[in-house]
């Protein structure tokens, strides 16, 4: 209920957002959790909401919990968010060791301003990334997430979907891969697994 609750006014405060018109809605490639996180290259250097420069490093010390996404998607991104608003909550005082990040898949719509709407509707906590589309492809690469623009069948310019991976990544407090979670992994389990991380460390 939370979390329809939460969609439904999200759909009602983002008229803008929501009301888009994009292709029929695209596909989403689930990220798995038995994938090697080794594959992974922990790094990217983007822009926050008021264009200064955050990179990894950033946050040394502190978890990371990392999705990829955009503003206009119509129902995975959304989902997301009000799962890693639900996690920072159920953490409690431990919540002030995560660090939940947003990065963009759609530079080009997704400015600081419209990341910075978007994300603190969910929680202000989460922190929106973007940058020019060559650093947004080069952190989607390092972190193995796949997109690509979609548009209806012989629109050569217009409204657009991303097909994107779906899934939450979590960094540990040195800025390695700990763990990929697929995405639809219950929130009272992904709450509990990265609580313990957290209390392991």
């Amino acid at each position: 209920m939370k979390l329809l609750a939460g969609l439904l006014a999200l759909i009602l405060a983002l008229p803008a957002v929501a009301s888009e018109a994009t292709p029929a809605a695209a596909s989403h490639s689930a990220i798995s959790d038995e994938e090697v996180p080794g594959s992974i290259i922990p790094r990217y250097l983007l822009q926050d909401p008021y264009g200064r420069p955050v990179s990894t490093e950033d946050f040394h010390g502190r978890f990371q919990l990392i999705a990829f996404g955009y503003t206009y998607c119509p129902d995975i991104c959304p989902t997301t968010l009000v799962e890693m608003a639900e996690i920072l909550k159920a953490l409690g005082s431990k919540a002030s060791r995560l660090q939940v990040i947003f990065i963009t898949v759609d530079p080009e719509r997704d400015t600081g301003k419209v990341l910075k709407t978007y994300t603190e509707f969910f929680d202000p906590r989460i922190l929106g990334l973007t940058g020019s589309p060559q650093l947004v492809r080069r952190a989607a690469d390092n972190f193995r997430i796949r997109y690509a623009k979609v548009q209806e069948p012989g629109a050569s310019a217009g409204p657009y979907a991303v097909d994107h991976s779906a899934g939450m990544i979590l960094l540990g407090p040195d800025g390695h891969v700990i763990r990929k979670f697929a995405f639809a992994t219950p929130v009272a389990e992904l709450s509990q697994r990265i609580g313990a991380y957290i209390s392991e460390r």
